[in-house]
């Protein structure tokens, strides 16, 4: 399959983030996420089983971590390695144009 990160950049009716799986396999998963100016819902924390990489590819995000006081910023290039069960949330992303992320998920095998 051939394809471009930046093409078909939808925007959902009800105001959720795109989220395509790139690919699958035992012990990882890859997803394109697209997200226009969407943010984590008040109060809520991701507390993954998984190890996340993440990186921007387009767009800016701030992303907060509960062990930390701040969020940190992330323009297109930056990436993260989140560790598995480590609490995080979307505070912001670009509201007038895409914020395209690159997620990797790696389970243990």
């Amino acid at each position: 399959m051939h394809d471009n990160l930046f093409s078909n950049t939808p925007v959902h009716a009800d105001g959720s983030e795109f989220v395509q799986t790139l690919l699958a396999q035992a012990g990882a998963r890859v997803e394109r996420i697209v997200s226009h100016g969407q943010s984590s819902p008040p109060g809520f924390w991701y507390d993954q089983e998984q190890v996340e990489w993440v990186a921007v590819l387009q767009g800016e995000a701030l992303l907060r971590f509960e062990d930390e006081p701040e969020p940190r910023r992330l323009v297109a290039g930056d990436w993260i390695t989140i560790a598995a069960h480590r609490r995080h949330r979307v505070d912001w992303t670009t509201p007038d144009s895409p914020t395209v992320w690159l997620a990797v998920y790696l389970t243990k095998t």
